[in-house]
């Protein structure tokens, strides 16, 4: 790797004339936003570390005519013509030193040039994919796309579309869906295909992404895996969809669970020509997927659906803006009053729904607090010595269902620990940035919090908040045929008393993570600019010169065995038991939610 330092220009006095700015290395410029739901028109630029910037018209016009040998009187002279207003050197320089290089758009003078040494904002978004790893390269994806975006085609998806709904009549109103899912639990063997079947459906979901964002003409990136807030998930690369119309993202964003769908008739006619229940039970479960990711709550399927058809990349960004902008006797702020009206409508709206969601979310886990973790933790005691008790006895199938059971316990609870560690942080460093010359403030903040802690350490302590859930009932795992053992909810070393009888087992949904992430943040997110200087702040909303994390097109978290509530991201246990008519704790399973973003 070559580096080249700073570059200026000098006159035959070797007096400086006028300095000549350098891009950063990997730019990718992908044009105009279509379709955004801003007045003022915006451009996007992508560096070579994924992050994508939002510019006005004159920055990126300026960022254009950088190349490395213009100095800017030239590039004055270049973007005068093509901008219709004067522009001078000095206007250049000035927006170089302030606008573009605090973006990381161009190397500052005197150093290197490789991308290591260039720094620039990051995004440090709290729903955001983190450590992800490629599975499937660029050219790989790129190639498998390009076969199935055939799939996309207009009377092909009216057809899928039809089937579908054929085969949920005949399922659900005939047939019975929970009738192949109570077989399946009572087969370890069968459990562990349904899953292999659900993480299956997971990574054909994001070659749903890859293939419509190549039908649309953009070119897709990579397929890899990540932690989304603990959680396993996998995501596709489909920044590329920026440079392309909305119908085009919309069909992106869609594309995940159109292959699902595909996915689901796949497994209709294995069942139909094989006889077996796992089939149905694996298309019951690809439903609840379908479900989840059209969820807008969290940096899934439908959180993109929602901000392509405003025109907004980033939509948790306006939720400040907007409720400021509801504030009587307050000025809209710019990043409120910029938007379009029909683009403001569907942002409030999402704002007014999410933001109580979270808010009651978060209420809930802290007043239940004692119950979810006392719960979680016995559950995770009992399935660890059920699974140990299995693979003891030779019984590989019902030990490697509990290895998964370990695993959809252990991520909510890490998941919620991580969650409360990060929210807490925030709210910390926010509160002392807002009250930085405020003692008072501050003391009485602090006075408010403690008070609160207090109430709820009361409320904890006198038994006022709702108790654990009672343990189960010991019971072997699936030692003889006809007897069912929870999988999840922690298998027992004993055998139940002769008299008992077990009550019908229930199956029950994990709770939906909280991104397809897609991935985007994750590795990608948006930071937006405009011609005057304003202050950056974290998950704030675009606005000009500003840099402003959105969400990434590395499509979209879809989210692993275990995950958040989809209304506000905040993780809860998984009960292990519930109690029965019966008075005896009735076994659940709780199956994986989608893996991928």
């Amino acid at each position: 790797m070559s580096a080249r330092v700073g570059v200026v220009a000098l006159d035959a006095g070797g007096q400086l004339v006028s300095a000549v700015p350098r891009p950063v290395v990997g730019l990718q410029r992908l044009g105009e936003y279509q379709g955004s739901g801003s007045r003022e028109r915006k451009y996007l630029i992508r560096r070579a570390d994924g992050q994508v910037v939002q510019l006005s018209r004159l920055l990126y016009l300026v960022t254009e005519a950088i190349d490395g040998v213009r100095d800017t009187v030239t590039i004055s002279h270049r973007v005068s013509g093509r901008f219709g207003r004067e522009i001078s050197a000095d206007n250049v320089e000035y927006l170089v030193e302030h606008k573009l290089q605090p973006l990381g758009l161009t190397v500052p003078p005197g150093q290197q040039d490789d991308e290591q040494s260039v720094t620039a904002p990051r995004s440090d978004l709290l729903l955001v994919l983190k450590g992800h790893r490629v599975i499937f390269p660029e050219r790989q994806v790129a190639r498998i796309a390009g076969a199935l975006a055939w799939l996309h085609r207009p009377p092909v998806v009216a057809l899928v579309l039809a089937a579908l709904a054929a085969l949920d009549l005949w399922l659900f109103a005939f047939h019975g869906a929970m009738q192949p899912v109570l077989q399946v639990v009572e087969q370890p063997v069968l459990m562990l295909a349904v899953f292999v079947l659900i993480v299956a459906s997971l990574v054909f979901h994001e070659f749903g992404h890859a293939s419509a964002c190549r039908y649309g003409g953009a070119r897709p990136g990579s397929i890899g895996c990540g932690l989304y807030l603990i959680w396993p998930s996998m995501y596709t690369d489909v920044t590329d969809v920026y440079r392309i119309n909305r119908t085009g993202r919309i069909r992106t964003d869609l594309g995940g669970v159109y292959f699902n769908t595909v996915f689901v008739l796949g497994l209709a006619g294995a069942y139909f020509v094989t006889g077996q229940p796992f089939f149905l039970a694996a298309v019951y479960l690809v439903h609840f997927e379908i479900l989840e990711q059209l969820m807008p709550a969290l940096r899934l399927d439908g959180y993109y659906i929602l901000g392509d058809l405003a025109g907004i990349p980033d939509l948790f960004g306006k939720i400040k803006p907007i409720l400021q902008s509801m504030l009587p006797g307050r000025e809209t702020p710019a990043e409120a009053a910029d938007l379009k009206r029909s683009a403001r409508i569907i942002v409030t709206i999402w704002v007014l729904t999410m933001v109580p969601l979270i808010v009651a979310e978060l209420g809930y886990v802290l007043w239940n607090l004692p119950r979810l973790i006392e719960t979680g933790l016995r559950a995770l005691s009992e399935q660890a010595v059920g699974t140990w008790s299995a693979f003891t006895d030779g019984q590989i199938a019902a030990g490697l269902v509990g290895v998964i059971g370990l695993v959809m316990l252990l991520c909510p609870l890490a998941g919620a620990v991580y969650l409360c560690a990060r929210l807490a942080g925030r709210v910390v460093r926010a509160t002392l940035r807002a009250t930085e010359n405020n003692i008072r403030v501050r003391l009485a903040i602090c006075a408010g919090v403690l008070a609160a802690c207090g109430a709820l350490g009361a409320a904890w302590l006198s038994g006022m908040t709702p108790e654990p859930l009672p343990s189960q009932a010991p019971i072997v795992p699936l030692l003889e045929p006809g007897v069912v053992a929870p999988r999840t909810s922690a298998p027992a070393t004993s055998a139940p008393p002769d008299d008992f009888v077990p009550p019908a087992p229930q199956l029950t949904q994990a709770p939906p993570m909280s991104p397809t992430p897609t991935p985007e943040a994750s590795p990608s997110t948006t930071a937006s600019a405009s011609d005057s200087p304003s202050a950056t702040g974290e998950e704030a909303a675009p606005s000009p010169l500003k840099a402003s994390p959105s969400p990434s097109r590395t499509r979209r978290p879809s989210s692993a065995p275990a995950s958040p509530s989809p209304s506000s991201g905040t993780p809860s246990p998984t009960a292990s038991t519930s109690p029965s008519d019966s008075g005896f704790p009735t076994p659940t399973m709780s199956f994986p939610g989608p893996l991928s973003t």
